[in-house]
């Protein structure tokens, strides 16, 4: 969560909203932000942390555990038109990668702007070359894309 918000004007220069959702109560996110989280990011959780106590939202996504009543940690990139593009759901000992969320929606929002007719191969990262799917470019990809 402090790792998002450290990053959120990257996320907000993209356009992207962030919301975070648990099961804990609107209470235990009000203690958690005020005495752990503002304390690792001036200011505290700058978007919304929704409750989800009945685990509605973590089953109807995937990332509800039934046996411990809690969601995995999942991250969803859900583009304008309500389309989940990505999702990564991780165990909690391991946290994710700021940046690589970043790189993705960099990447998604890039094929929605060329409208499909360029892919990002894999380990692209902005301004890098890109793959233009079709025909051409079939057993030529080597011509075109060094890893």
């Amino acid at each position: 969560m402090s790792a998002v918000a450290d990053k959120y004007s990257e996320f907000q220069k993209l356009g992207v909203d962030i919301i975070s959702v648990s099961v804990d109560s609107q209470f235990v996110h009000k203690v958690w932000n005020d005495e752990e989280l503002s304390k690792m990011v001036e200011g505290g959780i700058p978007f919304p942390m929704v409750s989800d106590a009945g685990g509605h939202l973590g089953r109807a996504y995937g990332v509800y555990d039934e046996a411990s009543g809690v969601n995995f940690r999942g991250r969803f990139i859900i583009d304008p038109d309500g389309v989940v593009q990505a999702m990564e759901m991780l165990t909690p000992p391991v946290g994710r990668k700021v940046e690589e969320s970043i790189r993705q929606v960099k990447a998604f929002q890039h094929v929605r702007k060329t409208k499909g007719s360029e892919a990002m191969p894999s380990g692209w990262e902005p301004g890098k070359p890109t793959l233009k799917p079709g025909p051409d470019l079939v057993g030529k990809v080597w011509k075109v894309w060094k890893p």
